[in-house]
Formats: C-alpha cells, sequence, structure tokens
C-alpha cells in the first residue's frame, strides 16, 4: 500500500527527525549509498523509505519499508534532487570516550554544517573513531551535515561534552594532553608529537574559547608562507589529522 497523506502518524514521526530536538535516538539518512553503507555497516535501521516507482537493486526485504508517493516523499525530503530513498537509522548509544586511544580531535564551537561533516569523513579516513564535540557545535545528525560525511557518520562515534574544558581536563588527568591551534602560538604544529593528544579545533570566527584554551598544554599554530592568516576549520583538523598519521608512519 502506498501512503499517500502527510499526516499519517509514521509520516508525521520520520517529518520530526528534521529537527535537532526529535533526534535523540534516531536520524535521516538519504540515497541508495548511505542506506547501502548503513547496511553494510550493520547499523540498526529502523524504517526505510521508498518513493513510489523507485525500485533497489539489493535486498531491503527484512527491514520495516513503507512505500509512499511522491507528493509525501517531498515532504519528507532535504535534497534538491533526490534518489527516493530515506532510511531512519538508529544512533549509537555508546556516549562514552575511549581513554584508551592514542589521538583525539575535539571541536569547539564549529557551525558550518560542511565543516563538521568534512571533519567527521577525515577522521574516518584516518581510522579515527570518536570525536568530542562541545554543546554548541552544530548538530552531527542534522541532514546536512550526515549527507556531507558520504557514510562516516557510521563509524565514528559522535560524543556530546556538556563542558568541553571540564572533559578536557578530566582526560588530561588520565594521561592526555590537550594541544590547541592559535593563531599567536610561537610553536609550528611539527614541534609537537601527538602520541597521547587531543587535538582541539575551534570555532570557524572565534577560534578556541578562552575556557578550553586555559586548560591546554600546547598551543601551535599552522606554518602560513602566503599572505592568509587562516584556514578552514575543516582544512585545519586535516592537517593536524594527517600530521598524526605522518608521526606514526
Amino acid at each position: 500500500m502506498i501512503i499517500t497523506s502527510k499526516d499519517n502518524t509514521l509520516v508525521k514521526e520520520i517529518r520530526k527527525l528534521k529537527e535537532k530536538k526529535y533526534r535523540t535516538d534516531k536520524f535521516i539518512v538519504e540515497g541508495i549509498k548511505m542506506l547501502k553503507e548503513a547496511i553494510d555497516e550493520d547499523c540498526t535501521i529502523d524504517t526505510i523509505v521508498i518513493r513510489e516507482g523507485v525500485d533497489l537493486d539489493f535486498d531491503v526485504s527484512r527491514y520495516n519499508l513503507i512505500e509512499v508517493s511522491e507528493g509525501v516523499f517531498k515532504d519528507l525530503t532535504d535534497v534538491v534532487s533526490p534518489q527516493g530513498v530515506i532510511a531512519v537509522v538508529k544512533k549509537n548509544e555508546d556516549d562514552k570516550i575511549n581513554s584508551e586511544a592514542d589521538y583525539i580531535i575535539a571541536l569547539d564551537g564549529i557551525q558550518d554544517p560542511g565543516n563538521l561533516g568534512t571533519i567527521i569523513r577525515t577522521a574516518d579516513s584516518a581510522n579515527l573513531k570518536q570525536i568530542i564535540v562541545s554543546k554548541n557545535t552544530v548538530d552531527a545528525y542534522s541532514p546536512k551535515v550526515v549527507r556531507s560525511t558520504m557514510g562516516a557518520i557510521y563509524r565514528v562515534n559522535i560524543i556530546e561534552a556538556e563542558s568541553l574544558a571540564d572533559t578536557l581536563k578530566g582526560l588530561n588527568h588520565q594521561g592526555f594532553e590537550t594541544v590547541v591551534t592559535s593563531l599567536n602560538a610561537d610553536k609550528s604544529i611539527y614541534d609537537v608529537d601527538y602520541s597521547k593528544k587531543i587535538v582541539v579545533i575551534g570555532n570557524e570566527s572565534n577560534g578556541v574559547s578562552k575556557e578550553v584554551m586555559d586548560v591546554a598544554k600546547h598551543r601551535v599554530k599552522i606554518p602560513m608562507m602566503g599572505k592568509t592568516e587562516s584556514l578552514n576549520a575543516s582544512v585545519a583538523a586535516g592537517i593536524m589529522i594527517y600530521e598524526y598519521v605522518r608521526q606514526g608512519m
């Protein structure tokens, strides 16, 4: 049966997930590739929504599947040219920081969804399994962020800190050292050994907050050879992540 009413109870529940306050334990992903990756990663898929007339070339019969009219699908999608597939995926329930890790990225007030998605994707490319985010960082499970992760959201645990500064202090007591990037630092990023470090990437406009800056043991700057004074947050994160990778090679 094809659902044609936007007032259908299940449709209304899925539509709510477009708002952060309703994404307490699940989120929306769109597109065939994102659905395939969710299946391959053995994610818990709550519901798959198919637009009428769309045929998948892989088996989804074991999942809760609903077919909706084009009008209903347009009401649910967040994409300009959708492929006709939406899935509701449950979040990873693990909200604990793995203190056995050697290197952790923390984000202090990142606001741009594209930046956050790219950072998550870059972390995944370096096989980093977790990212700590401050409460004022953009929601990692918003549709725009999820799309820009290109599936990495399934493999990287996003842990929201009630107080990022307090969380960092606790990790410092567990043997980590906090590193922040700062345009006013004397040390280069190449002057630090990144083993057992937490690297903090700050807000696009204001950088790392004073509270977090005060926790840091190391303040470093990315060498700038031209006239540009600062880098995009996701670019800076990529440089910091791959300096750790380079040191371990």
